[in-house]
């Protein structure tokens, strides 16, 4: 069901919106951890280790996703507040059409160099022929990431977080019983876990497409829409490559970090793979939440309804501090009971790194969320360059922190470098939001 997100009280319009989202905050994690969970439950650390290590290379290629994501869904967004239904149209379909080509050039260069980038990051030889099995299978699996990231959009440009919330909850359900299925019943090892979500994924991409131009045919509009149009793809560009540059500058530096923390051993690799997606999950979730208030932000801005701008950040705030209590503090004190529900049997090495890794980040989820919500707002108006100014300088505080703190402190100093990078990316957009055209108007609006 499409949702005007420019009228009524701002702070229940993005409740409203934003409560699906938490369950597909949890689907989506539910997702994003299977593998590893399925792997280091029933094959093996090794196991585990061979898909936490394949995964930081799989982010690059999820970060092309979620740039067509942006880019179509606020560029849509817009139009939608503005009710120019045919120019929307249009965009959807110059965003398919651009995807598909962009797609295409992307599995064939992950196919011709996934080996060689396995061996960038320094790939340890007993885990590197299943981080290459996993990584293949996933790399033919990227339409269906790239369509239905591009269809989620939609749906969250039209107001509708509901049916994306359906069609994941299925989807991970599904994930995890044909994980176990082809692990423990067919045997088939990392294979059989990077299979299930190929399988999985495959199927909610072509349900999620399906429904989409549905609903676009059911938007009624003057005349015919174009089939592609050169300014829309420039103004897509405009929020796209920039996610894109963000989402891969991260991803980039993760697969250096990955690189320094293989040299630590497999303990240290499978403590830290299982750590980190307990540490993704939580930051997923904050850009979930980002993502909706870059919809929300779109539409008003579309609409010419800037001071709920302000309103939207107190409430996307007042979402993010409340969902940051509970998971700070089960991830500080509760690291131990978590790290072994990944592995049954952990080392001591990966016991200790899971457990360090989660009591040094989570405090600073308090920080973290606030800058994701920054971001979702700077990306909704369109700011894409103060965006990337504060992304990049997070990353690079990030990266050079940690090359410099290992050396001193060993595996312990990587993760310190985290919280640095985050309170530099938190005054920046801070500042980038105080300079915002939402501060410039003082006009009331009706709810």
């Amino acid at each position: 069901m499409n949702r005007d997100l420019t009228i009524g009280k701002p702070e229940t319009v993005l409740w409203q919106f934003c409560l699906p989202l938490f369950g597909s905050i949890i689907f989506q994690q539910l997702y994003n951890i299977a593998d590893s969970l399925i792997s280091g439950k029933f094959i093996g650390e090794n196991a585990l280790a061979a898909v936490g290590n394949s995964y930081e290379i799989t982010l690059i290629f999820i970060a092309f996703a979620f740039g067509c994501n942006m880019g179509c869904s606020v560029v849509v967004s817009q139009l939608f507040g503005a009710k120019r239904y045919r120019e929307m149209k249009t965009a959807v379909y110059t965003a398919v059409i651009s995807s598909g080509v962009l797609v295409a050039v992307l599995v064939l260069c992950g196919l011709l160099g996934g080996a060689f980038l396995l061996g960038l990051i320094q790939t340890p030889e007993d885990i590197f022929a299943d981080s290459k099995l996993y990584l293949d299978i996933y790399i033919w699996g990227l339409p269906f990431l790239f369509f239905y990231n591009i269809s989620t959009g939609i749906f969250s440009a039209l107001g509708d977080s509901r049916t994306p919330f359906t069609f994941l909850a299925v989807s991970s359900t599904s994930n995890v019983l044909v994980d176990i299925l082809f692990v423990k019943a067919f045997h088939m090892g990392v294979a059989g876990v990077a299979w299930a979500t190929f399988l999985c994924q495959g199927i909610s991409c072509v349900l999620a497409m399906t429904v989409v131009f549905r609903r676009l045919n059911r938007i009624k509009t003057e005349g015919r829409a174009e089939i592609y149009s050169w300014p829309l793809f420039r103004k897509i560009c405009m929020i796209a490559v920039p996610s894109v540059l963000q989402q891969s500058s991260i991803s980039l530096g993760n697969i250096i970090l990955q690189g320094i923390i293989n040299g630590f051993g497999p303990g240290v690799i499978a403590g830290y793979s299982a750590a980190v997606k307990l540490n993704n999950m939580v930051i997923s979730a904050f850009t979930t939440l980002g993502n909706g208030i870059s919809s929300y932000t779109a539409q008003n801005i579309g609409a010419g309804r800037l001071l709920r701008v302000r309103e939207g950040f107190r409430a996307g705030r007042k979402i993010v501090w409340i969902l940051s209590l509970p998971l700070a503090v089960l991830y500080f004190f509760g690291g131990g009971p978590l790290m072994h529900f990944f592995i049954d049997q952990p080392s001591e090495d990966a016991l200790r790194t899971g457990i360090l890794f989660l009591r040094i980040l989570s405090p600073f989820y308090f920080v973290v969320s606030v800058k994701l919500v920054f971001d979702g707002i700077l990306r909704g108006a369109g700011m894409m360059k103060r965006f990337m100014v504060a992304t990049f300088s997070d990353l690079f505080v990030r990266v050079v922190f940690a090359i410099i703190f290992s050396r001193f402190f060993a595996s312990t100093g990587l993760w310190c470098a985290w919280p640095f990078g985050w309170f530099c990316g938190f005054f920046l957009t801070a500042y980038f939001y105080k300079k915002g055209p939402w501060f410039q108007t003082t006009a009331p609006e009706e709810n």
